[in-house]
C-alpha cells in the first residue's frame, strides 16, 4: 500500500494499523478508532481487494479490531507546566495566517460583488448578530478568501478579545486526523467551540467525506448555538454540494450571497487599484483594453499586470497597448463582445419567446414584451463585458438602472424557476454555437 499512496496518507491511514491474526479464512488487523476502519473501507478498498481475499459478494475477508483505548498514567502533583494560554490556537491546529493585503480597503466593489460585500462588513462589525451562517459562494479568482480574510482582520482590529480562527477545509481534516491519531478530540472539540468567529474556506472539499462532515457540522451547531459567528465559502452554492441534508440545511440557515464575474469598468479599477498598490503606471486605455480580454477572474488580472510590468521593465519599453498585446497574447481570450452582440442576443430571445426584435427594443410595458426584453438584458450582462449604459442603449435607449434592475429580477428568479432555467440555457446554447 506505501506504494499506492502519498507518504502523508500512508502516515495518516495505514501506518497505524497492526496486524492480529492471519488465517485462511480471514485476517484481523487493529486499527485505533472506527473512524480510520470507516475511512479504509471507503476509499481503499479498491487497492487492498488486490492483496487480499475477497467474499463472493466482493467484500474484503478482513475483521477490524479497535484497539482499546490504554489510560494514561497521572500526571504528577508537582512541578507541573502552566496550560498554554487558549488565547491562540495551540501549535497542532492547522490555522491559516491572514492574508494582510486581504482588507475591505482592498476590496474592489462594482455590481457583481457589491450585496456580498455589504453582508461580509454586516459580519464583520456585528459577529454572530446579524447574518449566521455567512455562505460566500462564487467561481475561482473572484475575491471570496479576500472577503473571508477581510472579515477576519476587521473583527480583530476592532476587537482585540475576539477569538477568530480562519481554516482551510483541508486543514480542519487535518487536526480531525492528528487528534483521533493521538487520542485528544476532546482538546480540539474544546479549542473549536470556544472560538468566537470561525472562517472556513473552500467547504466543497468536504463533499464524499462524511466523517468529517459530521464533525464539522457539530461544530457548526455548538458556535452558532452560542450566537458565534460563521463564516464559509465555496464554488458552488449549498445546494449544489454533494453533502448530507443536515449540512446544506445549516448552511442555508443563514445568508448565501453570490460573488459574480466583475464587469468592466469593476476590471478597470481593480487593474488600476493593484497598479497603484504595486508603484505601476498603467495608463487607463491599456487598462481597459486588458480588463476587455481578460475577464474571468482578478487572479488573471493580476497575473497579467504582473507579466506586462516585468516584461516593460526587462525590454525597457513604455506600457502601451502595443506591449501589452505582445507580453499578453497568450493569455488573452478573444473580446467576448465580439463573439455575441446585443443584436444577436435579441434575436435569441425573440425567437424563444415568438416576439419581434423591434418590441424589445420598444417602450411597450405588456408582460409578453417585457419580460423578453429583461432575459435579452439579463443575458446581455452575463454575456458581454460592455459597459452598462452602453448595454442598455442598445435596448431602444433605456437606462442602466433599468438593464440591472432586469439583471438582478430574471438572476433572482433563475435560481428558483426550473422553466426560466432551461429558456436561458436554450438561449445561451444558440448564441454560443
Amino acid at each position: 500500500m506505501q506504494e499506492r499512496c502519498s507518504a502523508t496518507e500512508y502516515q495518516n491511514w495505514l501506518s497505524p494499523i497492526v496486524l492480529v491474526e492471519s488465517t485462511n479464512e480471514m485476517l484481523t488487523i487493529e486499527v485505533p478508532n472506527i473512524f480510520v476502519q470507516e475511512y479504509l473501507l471507503d476509499n481503499y478498498k479498491k487497492d487492498l481487494a488486490a492483496f487480499i481475499p475477497t467474499k463472493p459478494n466482493g467484500e474484503l475477508l478482513l475483521n477490524f479490531v479497535i484497539a482499546e483505548q490504554k489510560k494514561k498514567p497521572a500526571a504528577p502533583m508537582i512541578s507541573t507546566p502552566a496550560p498554554a494560554s487558549e488565547e491562540s490556537a495551540p501549535a497542532s491546529f492547522h490555522e491559516v495566517k491572514l492574508n494582510p493585503h486581504y482588507v475591505f480597503e482592498h476590496f474592489i466593489e462594482g455590481p457583481s460583488n457589491q450585496f456580498v460585500k455589504s453582508a461580509a462588513l454586516g459580519v464583520a462589525n456585528t459577529p454572530g448578530k446579524s447574518y449566521n451562517p455567512l455562505f460566500i459562494h462564487g467561481g475561482v479568482g473572484l475575491g471570496k478568501t479576500h472577503l473571508l480574510h477581510a472579515i477576519g482582520h476587521f473583527a480583530k482590529q476592532h476587537n482585540k478579545k475576539l477569538r477568530v480562527q480562519c481554516i482551510t477545509t483541508e486543514g480542519f481534516i487535518n487536526d480531525l486526523v492528528d487528534n483521533l491519531r493521538n487520542k485528544t478530540m476532546d482538546r480540539m472539540k474544546r479549542f473549536y467551540r470556544s472560538l468566537d468567529i470561525l472562517l472556513v474556506d473552500d467547504i466543497q472539499f468536504l463533499q464524499s467525506r462524511l466523517n468529517f462532515e459530521e464533525e464539522l457540522c457539530n461544530t457548526f451547531e455548538s458556535l452558532i448555538n452560542n450566537n458565534k459567528q460563521i463564516v464559509i465559502t465555496s464554488d458552488k452554492p449549498p445546494g449544489q454540494l454533494k453533502l448530507s441534508e443536515r449540512m446544506v440545511a445549516r448552511m442555508e440557515w443563514g445568508l448565501v450571497a453570490h460573488v459574480g464575474i466583475p464587469d468592466l469598468e469593476t476590471r478597470v479599477a481593480i487593474l488600476q487599484h493593484k497598479a497603484e498598490v504595486k508603484g505601476i503606471r498603467i495608463p487607463h486605455k491599456v487598462a481597459f483594453f486588458i480588463a476587455e480580454h481578460i475577464f474571468n477572474n482578478v487572479r488573471q488580472l493580476e497575473g497579467a499586470l504582473n507579466r506586462l510590468t516585468a516584461y516593460s521593465r526587462l525590454m525597457g519599453h513604455e506600457v502601451t497597448e502595443e506591449i501589452a498585446q505582445k507580453s499578453l497574447g497568450e493569455m488573452m481570450g478573444p473580446s467576448s463582445q465580439k463573439k455575441i452582440s446585443v443584436d444577436n442576443i435579441m434575436k435569441s430571445v425573440a425567437t424563444l419567446y415568438e416576439v419581434k426584435v423591434s418590441d424589445l427594443c420598444s417602450t411597450a410595458r405588456t408582460k409578453d414584451v417585457a419580460f423578453p426584453r429583461q432575459v435579452a438584458m439579463y443575458l446581455a450582462k452575463e454575456l458581454i463585458n460592455d459597459s452598462l449604459m452602453k448595454l442598455a442603449g442598445a435596448f431602444g435607449g433605456k437606462t442602466h438602472s433599468t438593464l440591472l434592475h432586469a439583471w438582478k429580477k430574471i438572476g433572482t428568479q433563475v435560481e428558483t424557476d426550473e422553466r426560466l432555467r432551461k429558456q436561458i440555457q436554450m438561449a445561451r446554447r444558440n448564441l454560443e454555437a
